[in-house]
């Protein structure tokens, strides 16, 4: 087990407060909140977003990219766009200094708040069950499925599931905009064009979400073609979702 190291003193982070330090060359994120110091990966699991440039409220970091919010005792990921824990770290307050240790996996609950004063020893939960995947590829849109339209197009395209969350790209508030205009080379057919947005710029799921939502639309008997074009402006935030995405989220 890795050992504490002294990263600040007590007098240095105002309560509450949030600071940077380095722990055997990972960067963390320090937090002092009601006499309490908390430690966490300086990383937000949904894009990478730095934690510690965050706004801070009572027991809540925010990701200042797109808003996610983690519970600085546990890590845990309490909105979305983040559905996974950040690490949580041990922390200890001695001889007037602030001292981590670094866990290695993030967990249900964390570690142990440490007190300002004397140290405590943090018990260890096991991690959370995952939500089961989905077993099987979006189903390709129906060929007889009827005349074109944006109303058409869209129902086809909650087929399409983000693999993390799943949820729709429509209910998500993916879909930005939906073009059809007659093939050229292939009368009596159309060209589709998707705006489509991701949560994030580096999102881990953007191939895969473009790939299906080609792939559905391209089933369609009157389809000649599928562009979807990534746009970011404006970017997504959560309030985009649908309320049968929000249900389905469990957020209220």
């Amino acid at each position: 087990m890795a050992d504490f190291v002294r990263v600040a003193d007590t007098t240095e982070i105002p309560d509450p407060g949030k600071t940077l330090v380095e722990v055997d060359g990972e960067m963390i994120a320090l937090f002092h909140v009601e006499g309490r110091y908390y430690a966490l990966d300086d990383v937000c699991t949904h894009d990478g977003g730095p934690l510690a440039d965050g706004e801070l409220r009572d027991h809540k970091i925010a990701c200042p990219r797109h808003g996610a919010k983690f519970d600085i005792r546990t890590g845990a990921a309490l909105t979305m766009p983040a559905v996974r824990a950040t690490r949580a770290h041990d922390v200890k307050v001695e001889d007037g200094g602030v001292f981590v240790r670094l866990r290695a996996d993030a967990t249900a609950t964390g570690p142990a708040a440490h007190a300002s004063t004397g140290t405590s020893t943090p018990s260890v939960s096991p991690l959370p069950a995952a939500p089961s995947p989905a077993t099987a590829a979006p189903a390709p849109g129906d060929a007889a499925s009827g005349t074109l339209c944006e109303d058409s197009i869209r129902e086809m395209l909650k087929q399409v599931k983000d693999p993390e969350l799943f949820v729709n790209i429509v209910d998500l508030g993916l879909v930005y905009g939906v073009t059809l205009e007659p093939a050229a080379d292939a009368p009596g057919k159309q060209k589709i064009g998707i705006d489509m947005t991701m949560t994030s710029p580096a999102c881990p799921a953007g191939p895969q979400l473009i790939g299906d939502t080609k792939r559905v639309l391209g089933a369609h008997a009157d389809v000649a073609g599928v562009e979807v074009r990534i746009v970011m402006d404006p970017p997504w935030t959560p309030d985009r979702m649908t309320e049968a995405a929000r249900d389905q989220l469990g957020i209220f």
